[in-house]
């Protein structure tokens, strides 16, 4: 498992009946989480006396008890910096286990010792791209959600990147890397992050199971001749690791060489000192 254990700001403080206890800098939340089935004897005073709570209806959705909460908070990690906030569906704004894959995509980034180009996909509120940029990477960050994509330049003003090389794209990301296809562009780098499910801005419908493969395969595409890594990441339940690794292979690997490696991604809890899978990544690099 990678777990992204160099966190300051954020600490996973226990978890279990469902939830997850967590410390957002000084903010206490408690959030539903499908993988946290075991019992917790909920001994942390934070169960009680968290400043906001996420509650999941039976009927699907849910509400936040969120009086206590700030409208938004900046967090830090390394040295970039994130605003989060209470939005629908339980979520802030960030998921802190990918800084596993910030960091290894910054690593491969500032040892390349050549100019690096990042198409970030499904790129949600852009921590992935800042990160990047930070590392001196120009990013094209593309999601089909025009709020995320302003929230993402808000993440980028925040780290000092208001005027680094990122192009802020609004679109669906098969068309988008279609278009990128007929003009020529390639890139160095690709991230993605795709939902199980989901809607494009023109109604069109995403289901991972049937859409990703034919979509990386697009991806593979815009390639460039030497290109550096490629990071697979999925929440969707039952999708193993090593079916990311296994398209990789076949879609990268077979015409770059390289190596790939899968894995869960996981946060640690202080409480048992165990750690929380949460959910699956696929990466690609050269060497």
């Amino acid at each position: 498992m990678w777990i992204a254990d160099k966190w300051e700001d954020y600490e996973l403080l226990d978890c279990g009946g469902g939830e997850k206890l967590e410390r957002w800098g000084r903010q206490i939340l408690v959030r539903p989480d499908p993988q946290a089935i075991w019992e917790t004897p909920h001994a942390n005073r934070g169960w009680k006396n968290a400043q906001g709570r996420y509650h999941r209806s039976s009927t699907g959705g849910g509400h936040w008890d969120k009086e206590k909460l700030p409208e938004q908070w900046q967090m830090r990690y390394r040295d970039l910096t994130f605003q989060c906030k209470p939005m629908n569906f339980k979520h802030t704004g960030l998921f802190p286990e990918q800084a596993v894959n910030w960091d290894f995509a910054r690593e491969k980034i500032e040892q390349a010792g050549r100019p690096i180009r990042v198409l970030n996909l499904f790129a949600y509120t852009g921590a992935a791209s800042v990160a990047c940029a930070k590392s001196g990477a120009s990013v094209c960050h593309v999601d089909a959600a025009k709020g995320m994509v302003a929230w993402a330049k808000e993440n980028a003003k925040a780290s000092g990147l208001a005027d680094a090389p990122v192009r802020w794209i609004v679109d669906d990301c098969a068309k988008f890397v279609e278009r990128e296809i007929r003009r020529g562009k390639t890139y160095d780098a690709i991230i993605m992050d795709p939902p199980s499910y989901g809607r494009g801005p023109g109604g069109e419908v995403w289901k991972l199971e049937d859409n990703l493969f034919p979509f990386v395969k697009l991806c593979s595409q815009v390639l460039s001749d030497k290109p550096l890594f490629v990071i697979i990441n999925s929440y969707t339940t039952g999708l193993a690791p090593s079916v990311l690794g296994y398209m990789l292979h076949l879609l990268v690997a077979e015409k770059y060489g390289g190596r790939v490696t899968w894995d869960e991604l996981g946060l640690p809890v202080t409480e048992t000192g165990l750690a929380l899978p949460c959910g699956a990544t696929g990466r690609w690099c050269s060497e």
